[in-house]
């Protein structure tokens, strides 16, 4: 694989873009009508496609997004420095606090929020690599 692309469904593509640009602090690779990219690594794009879009590729044969609306569909796990200013910034930003930052199971301290359209983001870094600092 060459470059990897996550791309969610949301229900109002600006109100989404302000509020991923806001949170991870940077600007869209791509921003035009029907599709937002995030570039988070050389490889791994999130992509923000709005639900009327992707529904005319899907529908019939899938229900349309919208009916999932506020329900958790994905989880974008994603590594970083500070974890808790992330999770601070999404909740500033409109994101709802899902879990507090706290050591789990399996070696990570992981915080969990929602995203406008109840995507759950976990902002993580590992406690091997926070005991050596």
């Amino acid at each position: 694989m060459n470059e990897i692309e996550f791309i969610i469904y949301v229900a109002d593509q600006r109100k989404s873009k302000d509020f991923y640009e806001q949170l991870l602090q940077i600007k869209p690779s791509l921003d035009v009508p029907g599709m937002i990219e995030f570039q988070l690594s050389n490889s791994v794009k999130l992509g923000l496609m709005p639900e009327n879009g992707i529904a005319k590729i899907i529908t019939p044969k899938l229900p349309h997004p919208s009916t999932a609306s506020g329900i958790p569909r994905c989880e974008l796990y994603l590594k970083v420095e500070n974890p808790e200013q992330y999770l601070q910034r999404g909740i500033q930003f409109g994101g709802k606090e899902i879990s507090k930052l706290q050591n789990r199971d399996w070696g990570d301290k992981v915080g969990y929020i929602s995203d406008l359209d109840g995507h759950i983001i976990a902002f993580a870094e590992n406690r091997m690599t926070i005991n050596k600092k």
